[in-house]
């Protein structure tokens, strides 16, 4: 649904943009509003439906640093996303966002602003870390590292989900489990994601 990040980075060309956000012209934030207004548009529709739930992405990480500055975020972007998460709770229903990256920096402010299930490469950050901080307070929507889907052997695949649930989840839920493979990612490996993750809880140990 909204994703307005990368929406400007459609329109003005990330580095336009990056140059845009950095030198803080009027134009870029008449832009982003532009959008803004049109996302907001969308998201009502889809509120007029039965769905329980609104998915909304933005790509905000490398793998080992946000794209731009947690200030910038927070002044430019955060005040977007709660607007859209206020707008879907006021109807009910469940936020589900998804970004990639190392987005570690930003975690306390997605839970602020009411996302109640974030999808993030898990592997790019510190799981423990994450899970002391915040296991409670959101739902993680774990993936597998995808070069160890891709390259990684059945038992190190095995010992990467049951280090996630171990860490995030819970007998009564805080992790959602999440495989996203390609056509050279080998079955077996595919399968060894899910025999992990439907294992009982207690049964799990790295």
């Amino acid at each position: 649904c909204a994703r307005p990040f990368e929406r400007l980075q459609f329109v003005r060309g990330t580095e336009n943009f990056f140059m845009d956000l950095a030198y803080g012209s009027k134009e870029i934030y008449k832009l982003r509003d532009m959008i803004h207004e049109y996302n907001l548009k969308h998201i009502k529709m889809w509120l007029e439906t039965d769905v329980d739930g609104i998915f909304m992405m933005d790509d905000w990480g490398t793998q080992n640093n946000l794209l731009i500055s947690p200030h910038h975020w927070r002044k430019f972007l955060k005040p977007l996303y709660q607007e859209y998460c206020d707008l879907i709770h006021e109807h009910h229903k469940y936020v589900f966002f998804h970004s990639d990256g190392y987005i570690e920096e930003v975690y306390d402010d997605v839970i602020e602003i009411g996302v109640d299930a974030m999808n993030s490469q898990l592997f790019c950050m510190n799981i423990e870390k994450l899970a002391q901080k915040y296991q409670g307070k959101i739902t993680f929507w774990g993936e597998i590292d995808r070069r160890l889907l891709l390259f990684g052997h059945v038992n190190k695949i095995t010992e990467a989900v049951h280090r996630a649930r171990q860490a995030l989840d819970d007998p009564k839920g805080g992790v959602m489990a999440q495989c996203e493979w390609g056509k050279n990612n080998p079955r077996e490996n595919i399968e060894a994601v899910f025999n992990a993750w439907n294992k009982p809880f207690e049964e799990i140990k790295v």
